[in-house]
């Protein structure tokens, strides 16, 4: 195995620990330079006398054996020191430090996340498609979470309009949820883009849905929230994005709760009033954001 290889599996292999804190692993990495020596030293810290001195190296071939089973099946697997990790999420302090993936993952993305309620009103879902349609027709890529209501209203606009779209997941991969968007997720999957920070079969949970916020608020370069109740998905990600340092877009139906009336006082949110004042907003900060070449200037954690 090459030496990239080996980093990855060894990555893989130390997530794969029980009671692994995925985020000390990552930094763990990052101070020592080695997915792989940090390996060594944890296996050697077995309380057994007399250790398995192949223990490693078993440990090792095991999670590259898994990570080409995954990319037989046509799922990308990205550690956060690969050249093929989005840029813009190592800024983050919740950084994944593996990625899934099906499609075309750019390394450098202009993307904006349009998100909202599931059970979304009839002004709601016009928004969010007005919105997605123009980032589309602009070669932006569309960022939600594939969820009912405004996230599959954003991402089909962004369809039929032709433009790029991404699908930020809380299950694994090779899940569907929810079901009746399996079609819409392969769709995504064929001419988009959809990743996923969990293993390939794991189920939903309560909490990795706002884990899931955290990540496409981190790959965005802002949010749009169009409709978000008190407890909802989209206030989560509006408080990461700020956060990230990420500006956020509200609408007037948002303003409606006390939530985003709180939050329309910080420095970075924008207080819109119809969707033409939105899509100014939009360009407004689109006209701040780093080029791709801008974007080669976030933090590089690649080992060396």
């Amino acid at each position: 195995m090459d030496t990239a290889t080996i980093e990855r599996a060894a990555l893989v292999a130390l997530l794969r620990r029980p009671q692994a804190r995925w985020s000390e692993t990552a930094l763990d990495i990052q101070e020592n330079g080695s997915a792989k020596a940090v390996l060594d030293r944890t296996v050697g810290q077995s309380d057994t006398l007399f250790p398995d001195t192949d223990s490693t190296a078993k440990l090792v071939d095991a999670a590259a054996a898994e990570i080409a089973d995954w990319q037989r099946e046509g799922i990308g697997v990205h550690a956060f020191f690969d050249a093929t990790y989005p840029a813009q999420l190592l800024g983050i302090r919740e950084m994944p430090p593996l990625l899934f993936s099906r499609g075309d993952l750019r390394v450098y993305d202009r993307a904006v996340a349009v998100v909202g309620s599931r059970k979304a009103s009839r002004d709601g879902l016009r928004i969010a498609q007005a919105v997605a349609t123009t980032l589309a027709g602009r070669g932006m890529t569309v960022v939600s979470g594939l969820a009912a209501g405004i996230d599959t209203a954003a991402h089909t606009a962004a369809l039929e309009a032709g433009g790029p779209t991404a699908a930020v997941i809380g299950t694994g991969i090779r899940r569907h949820y929810p079901a009746d968007n399996q079609r819409l997720q392969d769709h995504i999957a064929d001419v988009g883009l959809v990743i996923s920070q969990f293993w390939p079969d794991a189920p939903p949970s309560r909490q990795s849905f706002p884990m899931r916020n955290a990540v496409m608020s981190g790959y965005a370069v802002a949010t749009v929230v169009v409709e978000a109740g008190e407890t909802s998905g989209a206030r989560i990600q509006a408080r990461l994005a700020l956060q990230h340092g990420r500006p956020v877009v509200l609408t007037n139906q948002v303003m409606q709760c006390d939530w985003a009336k709180a939050f329309a006082e910080n420095p970075g949110v924008y207080v819109v009033h119809g969707t033409a004042q939105l899509l100014e907003a939009v360009d407004d900060i689109l006209s701040y954001q780093p080029t791709e070449a801008g974007l080669e200037n976030f933090p590089d954690f690649a080992l060396h």
